[in-house]
């Protein structure tokens, strides 16, 4: 554990038992998260590199046009 974690954390002992439960359980909900998105990634990544391949493709063949922000 890094320094600073450990000052986090005996910062937040310090807190009351209501609070401390109240940013556990936004730590762990945030690290839940980060965990889903990293899996949802790492299972999508050849699907994106694909998808870049062919928009790569498609523009080196003139098929694309430039994107004007004034119709969006």
């Amino acid at each position: 554990m890094t320094k600073l974690l450990e000052k986090a954390f005996k910062n937040v002992s310090k807190l009351p038992e209501t609070e401390q439960n109240v940013l556990a359980n936004w730590l762990l909900e945030e690290l839940k998260a980060e965990r889903k998105w990293d899996q949802a990634f790492a299972e999508s990544e050849d699907v994106l590199g694909r998808l870049a391949d062919d928009a790569l493709k498609a523009h080196r063949h003139g098929k694309t046009t430039p994107l004007d922000t004034d119709k969006l």
